[in-house]
């Protein structure tokens, strides 16, 4: 079953019991999962990650703003968008990944960052942010 599939199934059964905001939310995403299809993008995936982001960041920007129930309702979103995710790897996988990178890519120092979070980015397949795995791989290549 593809995610869209999922998520459709998941709008009607939310419809069926009542759930208001769950609902919302839901057809937000598959409006942009349809969007996504229509545009020709094959993964899913990606365009889930994308649209978490989106939210974590407008979840932000509400707090800095002083307005924590519109932050609320992001950071909510955010998480129902994460259920349909991969779970993230955690922080020994992920250096795994790193040193693995490394080790393919015989980097020496930052300069050669870029051909290591190429080379991770692509084992990590989106189940870990670029920001953590950017972290990781400076403080591998720092001396």
């Amino acid at each position: 079953m593809s995610l869209l599939e999922q998520v459709q199934g998941d709008v009607k059964a939310a419809m069926k019991a009542g759930e208001r905001e769950r609902v919302g939310a839901l057809r937000l995403i598959l409006s942009e999962l349809q969007k996504a299809q229509k545009a020709g993008e094959s993964d899913e995936a990606a365009v889930l990650r994308r649209e978490r982001k989106r939210r974590v960041e407008a979840a932000t920007a509400y707090e800095e703003a002083g307005r924590e129930e519109l932050a609320a309702k992001e950071r909510s979103e955010a998480e129902l968008i994460g259920g349909y995710l991969p779970a993230e790897l955690d922080d020994d996988e992920l250096r795994a990944i790193v040193q693995a990178a490394i080790a393919e890519s015989g980097a020496q120092s930052m300069k050669d960052m870029g051909a290591v979070m190429k080379r991770a980015m692509a084992a990590i397949d989106g189940r870990a942010e670029g920001a953590r795995v950017s972290g990781l791989v400076k403080e591998a290549l720092s001396p």
